[in-house]
């Protein structure tokens, strides 16, 4: 049973990070921060990522289910991920997202958690703001985080570069030992420091996931060498128990195809059959609760 622990949908487009703009424009294209970015496949021409599309992805790839995650340059899609929640509860494990750029997010998130959300996710990295960063250790985080304890709810964040903010998860661990945490992007690797992100997954809540890391390895390609090499060596830091994959869809299938955002895995003659079967579903499953999984049968291609 394979599950992606770090996917994305979004219905639209339409925001600005860092003061500048993000649309949806057709083709698969958005306006992305001052250029036009090849954001999703050219095929989804009307720029929906939608819950549907996905599916049909994942039932071809023999995905059984998803982590769905949030990111601001998609802009906040709470409204529809309910709606996902709703339609497809046993395919997709949803992440709830505020504004925590600015102040006053907690009654939100509090929102969020009262309602279908049993995650939220915080992309740390853009919380540089030029104004001033929005530190995680904050009080209003800390409450948060707190909040999240008590209702068993996981917290799914991206943090920004090496280790300029691992000094404030190690705090919040310390903090809220119960909290579950998963860490995105496999701790930035091909960045320098990434390591130490990796770290964090020796506490007993914390996980690593891989959602990206075919989009860092992306200048290397398939089979992606380097990203088996430092799964590898993640592993042997932390434990193959600690590690999951993730395909950070739908942006990296413009590069590559959806299984393949993992197959380079199974391929893999440096990882065990035991290990592969952790690290692709196993421990993702455990980790946040999957249960009824849906069994996929192969499809073969018209090419084969």
């Amino acid at each position: 049973m394979i599950i992606d622990a770090h996917a994305h949908l979004w219905l639209k487009q339409d925001t600005e990070v860092d003061g500048l703009p993000i649309r949806t424009l057709e083709n698969g294209r958005s306006l992305f921060m001052g250029e036009v970015r090849q954001m999703i496949p050219p095929f989804m021409i009307d720029g929906v990522n939608s819950a549907e599309v996905f599916l049909s992805n994942m039932d071809y790839a023999q995905v059984s289910a998803a982590v769905i995650t949030q990111e601001y340059i998609d802009g906040i899609q709470n409204d529809y991920l309910s709606e996902v929640i709703r339609k497809y509860p046993n395919r997709f494990f949803v992440c709830g997202m505020c504004e925590f750029r600015k102040p006053d997010f907690l009654p939100h998130a509090r929102e969020l958690l009262d309602g279908s959300f049993r995650a939220i996710k915080i992309p740390a990295q853009r919380l540089l703001l030029k104004e001033g960063r929005v530190m995680l250790t904050s009080d209003e985080m800390m409450q948060m985080f707190h909040l999240m304890e008590e209702r068993g709810a996981i917290l799914s964040i991206d943090l920004a570069d090496g280790d300029l903010q691992v000094a404030e998860m190690e705090e919040i661990i310390q903090e809220c030992p119960q909290l579950k945490i998963a860490i995105g992007h496999f701790g930035m690797v091909t960045r320098k420091g990434w390591l130490e992100q990796i770290k964090l997954a020796r506490h007993k809540n914390v996980m690593i996931e891989s959602g990206g890391i075919t989009w860092l390895f992306n200048d290397e390609f398939y089979p992606f060498h380097g990203a088996i090499r430092a799964i590898r060596e993640a592993a042997d830091l932390v434990g193959m128990e600690k590690l999951m994959w993730g395909s950070d869809y739908p942006r990296t299938i413009t590069a590559i195809t959806y299984r393949m955002s993992y197959d380079f895995v199974t391929k893999s003659d440096e990882l065990t059959e035991e290990e592969k079967v952790l690290f692709l579903g196993e421990n993702a499953r455990r980790f946040y609760g999957f249960e009824d999984l849906v069994e996929l049968p192969y499809i073969k291609n018209m090419s084969e």
